[in-house]
């Protein structure tokens, strides 16, 4: 007989909210669904900014596309691998698009590093990435430690299916949220001492939601702490190719195979998740890549890719485009022309009414500082500020308490999944609202002001009965009083 929820029905985990997507975040995205923004149809909608993105380089690999019909089975000129690449099932992926990927990280690394094929591991986006390698990583209940701000839905991607945890290393903006020795150390300390295992420090490097990149003197001492205490170290490069200003982007491989740490690194624990979903723009070919230094990590992820393989037609479509050297360097040059134009147009926009943003060179959002206008320095009075901005200037920004950010008042928005004329919207919006913030703050400043003023009371002037000395003797309560005896006012 039928009768309850039924939940009863289903796993813990499939019933618990270890999915992460009671967030706001989440909620902001939830937000948009309703109403989403249209230039066309429906331009009082909210407008998603939550969304990272980049939709400023697809004409780019459209127009490669278009002139590359063999890089597809569907076409004559490609439907004489349509049997091979429909029937294809190695779960090690294509040998020629694991020989691209190969090829384009170090690419996208300046050439100063190769990466081994035979160590790219498939899997169904950065998501499936960090999922897989939590499940190889760790067991239930251990912790990675990770720095603050991060990327929101590393609480769902890591955590919900492994059962580990994700525990902060705290960082400030005194020093633009950089990771300290001393932070690292104290989160680990403090993990232990609290009787929790930790397996693994999880970074990602551009950083997601800073849009900044690790020095490698910081990567450098995250291996040598890594190899002295025998945790691993995840990086997640999936920004790499989205770097559009100095400093230079440097990867844990770079770090790793120069010999950039003093006390020597122990390869094994070095492990990089990457995706062509942010540099390029294609979330939806669900491409994520593996890339560990460990064989038994590598053969336990590649068993586990079964789970989430890309397609063999996705393979072979970017194998090819891949492949193209040529192609990959004018489109990484361009992508990053064009980030960083959007970016700055986007925050000196910012600056016309006063706000301004961490400043970053990398990745697809600007990390703004909203902290002056916030009731109080709260992560309650920092959502309903984000309250605001979602259901009443329609902005779908996501607030730094959804980034685990110490400090209220922070704030991710995206800039690159737009065409200019959103984002012009968008500015206009952001103007109006703050100089309608200022405007009511100026205002209840004055009514403040007057408040203080009718308190005191009826106004008396005490004067004496002779002449001009008078002037000398004006009851200090009259603003009177601040003026020259000489003033025509007093006489």
């Amino acid at each position: 007989m039928a009768g309850g929820s039924g939940s009863e029905l289903l796993s813990r985990i499939a019933t618990g909210d270890g999915h992460g997507e009671n967030s706001s975040y989440f909620d902001g995205w939830k937000a948009y669904d309703m109403n989403p923004f249209d230039l066309d149809h429906n331009r009082d909608g909210v407008i998603q900014m939550g969304l990272a993105e980049n939709q400023l380089s697809l004409d780019l690999i459209e127009e490669w596309s278009m002139s590359h019909p063999e890089a597809s089975i569907c076409t004559p000129q490609g439907a004489s691998q349509f049997r091979r690449i429909a029937n294809f099932q190695d779960y090690h992926g294509l040998p020629e698009f694991r020989e691209a990927m190969a090829k384009f990280m170090g690419q996208v690394r300046g050439g100063k590093v190769t990466f081994d094929p035979d160590r790219v591991v498939m899997c169904g986006g950065a998501t499936g990435a960090q999922d897989t390698l939590a499940f190889c990583l760790a067991d239930p209940g251990d912790a990675y430690l990770v720095p603050t701000p991060y990327y929101a839905a590393f609480d769902r991607d890591c955590c919900w299916r492994s059962g580990i945890k994700l525990l902060p290393i705290e960082c400030h903006s005194s020093n633009g949220f950089a990771l300290t020795e001393d932070a690292l150390v104290s989160a680990y300390e403090g993990a232990r001492a609290q009787g929790v295992r930790v397996k693994g420090i999880l970074v990602t490097n551009p950083s997601n939601p800073l849009g900044t990149v690790m020095s490698r003197s910081t990567l450098a001492m995250l291996a040598e702490f890594a190899t002295a205490r025998r945790v691993h170290l995840i990086c997640d490069e999936i920004y790499a190719g989205s770097v559009f200003a100095k400093p230079d982007f440097v990867s844990i491989a770079e770090v790793v195979e120069l010999g950039d740490v003093p006390g020597g690194c122990n390869r094994d624990l070095i492990h990089i998740a990457y995706s062509l979903s942010k540099d390029f723009g294609l979330p939806g070919f669900r491409v994520g890549v593996i890339y560990s230094y460990n064989d038994a990590v590598v053969s336990c992820a590649r068993k586990m890719s079964s789970f989430g393989l890309v397609s063999s037609q996705t393979q072979f479509f970017l194998a090819r485009m891949l492949s193209d050297g040529e192609f990959m360097a004018r489109f990484l040059a361009e992508s990053a022309r064009r980030l960083a134009r959007r970016q700055e147009r986007f925050t000196s926009g910012l600056r016309e009414v006063g706000i301004t943003c961490l400043e970053g060179n990398a990745g697809l959002f600007s990390w703004m500082d909203l902290r002056g206008m916030l009731r109080d320095k709260t992560p309650e009075a920092e959502l309903e500020l984000w309250r605001v901005i979602i259901h009443e200037v329609k902005l779908n920004v996501s607030p730094g308490t959804s980034f685990h950010c110490g400090e209220p008042g922070w704030f991710r928005v995206c800039h690159a999944n737009m065409d200019d004329e959103t984002m012009e919207v968008a500015l206009g919006r952001i103007h109006s609202f703050v100089n309608e913030h200022h405007q009511r703050q100026r205002e209840q400043q004055q009514k403040a002001k007057a408040k203080r003023w009718a308190a005191r009371g009826p106004l008396h002037l005490s004067l004496p009965r002779r002449g001009a000395a008078a002037a000398s003797h004006l009851a200090l309560s009259s603003p009177l009083a601040l003026m020259s005896p000489q003033s025509p006012m007093v006489r």
